[in-house]
């Protein structure tokens, strides 16, 4: 504890970039690193300041990819920025020119997707409708159906009642007064 406070008080007072790790014998880790820097970048200005190497090649490619990594992503978030319409000032005309290209090849996907949107309800609306007519067009034949069965009962019950009458039952008819009475012919 002794070592990590004195290491606290040199990087206060002296103002100094201080990274300390001590390992006990129990294999227990304590580290301190001072509060305007970070270890990575601490152990880096080592490396490059005394010649020595604490990265192997792999560790050092890796190192190098995270870094570059980083750049990108910085770099995507400017242009995303620049995308929404942020920080645009500082931009040439030069440099607007792809950020329109871009917003110009957006709008046109959009509203690629948005005719096929319609055409699809358009579709969907015209297979509704046919769909309409089609449940119309059975429900009428259902109804048509009953009726026609209907009135194919009533005529076999007209029928078979028929039968019950003896043939020579007359069916009266009557006569319109303007027409002349049948029963008085010369």
């Amino acid at each position: 504890n002794g070592i990590l406070k004195k290491a606290r008080e040199i990087a206060v007072l002296c103002d100094a970039e201080i990274s300390l790790v001590v390992f006990s014998n129990t294999n227990k880790m304590t580290e301190f690193c001072s509060p305007n820097g970070q270890l990575g970048t601490i152990l880096n200005k080592y490396q490059k300041t005394s010649g020595r190497k604490l990265w192997d090649s792999k560790h050092e490619y890796l190192y190098n990819e995270v870094d570059r990594i980083k750049k990108e992503n910085d770099s995507m978030q400017i242009e995303l920025r620049h995308l929404k319409g942020e920080d645009l000032t500082s931009l040439t005309p030069r440099e607007l020119i792809p950020i329109e290209a871009s917003l110009l090849n957006g709008i046109d996907k959009v509203k690629a997707k948005q005719n096929e949107c319609h055409k699809m309800l358009k579709k969907r609306v015209k297979m509704g409708e046919e769909e309409k007519e089609r449940l119309t067009f059975v429900l009428h034949q259902r109804q048509m159906g009953l009726s026609d069965e209907n009135i194919r009962e009533m005529e076999n019950a007209y029928h078979q009642k028929g039968r019950d009458f003896p043939s020579q039952m007359l069916f009266p008819y009557h006569v319109q007064p303007i027409q002349p009475n049948l029963h008085e012919s010369k």
